[in-house]
């Protein structure tokens, strides 16, 4: 089965790919990987979506938006190659997560993009992977990604 199938098949949409906010690309290839440029979780009007993780978003809350970092990623992985089925593995995410300064659940926060990978591309999309809580993100962002995936 195709990733583009499979990706119907679990009734997901991938959003347009962003343009990028500043003076970067959102991607380049280079030795067989794909490297790509974090991503913020966007609202419906593009503008990236604020808060803070543990005042005023929860967990729940936040591991959506993680998911919604991952469908952008594979839009830009698309956009990238073409084809979604060049992706052999995901080999690395950086997860970065806007929080109180007492917040501990990053990883069930970065859950979100992970599980994603894993739905869309089986084991293969289980990555080595790092969550991280910052004080701050571009626009008040809340949750940015940033992955690594294996070419074929």
């Amino acid at each position: 089965m195709s990733i583009d199938a499979r990706i119907a098949e679990l009734g997901l949409v991938l959003p347009p790919p962003p343009k990028p906010g500043g003076n970067y690309v959102p991607f380049r290839i280079g030795g067989g990987l794909l490297f790509l440029s974090g991503v913020l979780a966007r609202g419906a009007d593009g503008a990236s979506i604020a808060g803070v993780v543990g005042a005023e978003l929860s967990v729940d809350q936040a591991y959506q938006l993680a998911r919604q970092c991952g469908l952008i990623l594979l839009s830009n992985m698309k956009l990238a190659l073409g084809s979604l089925d060049r992706i052999d593995t995901m080999m690395k995410v950086f997860g970065m997560i806007r929080a109180t300064p007492d917040f501990g659940q990053q990883a069930a926060v970065i859950n979100g993009c992970t599980d994603l990978f894993v739905e869309v591309f089986g084991d293969a999309g289980r990555p080595a992977r790092s969550a991280v809580g910052m004080g701050s993100l571009p626009g008040g962002g809340a949750v940015e990604i940033e992955a690594i995936a294996f070419i074929r």
